[in-house]
C-alpha cells in the first residue's frame, strides 16, 4: 500500500500521473500527456518563510494571496488577517 502511494506520488510530481482505478477522470492535454482532473487542495512546495515583523508590515493583498495559496480563507480587518497568519504559520515561540 505504501509503495503504491509512493509510486503514484512520485510519478505525479514528475509530470506523468497514474490514473488510480478509475477514481479520477482524465483527458489528453494539448501536450499529449494525460491530465488528471481533481478538485482538491494541493499543498504548495514551500512553507512560508516570514517572521512576525514581516507579517506585521505585509500588505493586505499579499496576505490574501498567501492565505489563498494554502487553502485558507479569512474575512476580517487587516490586523485580524495578520494575527491569523501569524498564528497559522509561526510556531508559538516565534511570536
Amino acid at each position: 500500500m505504501a509503495l503504491r502511494w509512493l509510486l503514484h506520488s512520485t510519478s505525479y510530481l514528475l509530470g506523468n500521473p497514474i490514473e488510480a482505478r478509475g477514481e479520477e477522470s482524465s483527458s489528453k492535454g494539448k501536450n499529449g500527456y494525460e491530465e488528471i482532473c481533481t478538485s482538491g487542495f494541493q499543498m504548495p512546495l514551500h512553507y512560508p518563510r516570514y517572521n512576525k515583523a514581516d507579517y506585521q508590515k505585509m500588505e493586505e493583498w499579499k496576505l490574501d494571496l498567501l492565505l489563498k495559496e494554502y487553502g485558507l480563507s479569512f474575512q476580517g480587518s487587516l490586523e485580524e488577517k495578520r494575527a491569523f497568519a501569524i498564528g497559522a504559520f509561526l510556531w508559538p515561540d516565534q511570536y
